[in-house]
């Protein structure tokens, strides 16, 4: 995710705690999604759009998070 960003996702996950949450949360609900859609773990069509619709938020705002920090680091 993000791979333009890793250095900053890096040093961002050290720094920030809410960044940090977001982004274990965020692989968090990843895996499960993964291990709903192999059946591995069970699961309705609904509860996975659920989960996607909530990483797809946590991705949005960390992208956010990093766009700004990126720019405050490039004028910094």
């Amino acid at each position: 995710m993000f791979p333009e960003y890793r250095d900053l996702i890096h040093d961002l996950k050290t720094r920030d705690h809410h960044f940090a949450r977001l982004f274990d949360r965020h692989n968090e609900l990843d895996h499960r999604v993964k291990r709903m859609e192999a059946g591995e773990e069970p699961a309705t069509h609904e509860a996975i759009e659920t989960l996607k619709k909530e990483k797809l938020h946590l991705k949005d705002e960390m992208y956010a998070m990093l766009r700004k920090a990126d720019t405050a680091r490039k004028q910094g």
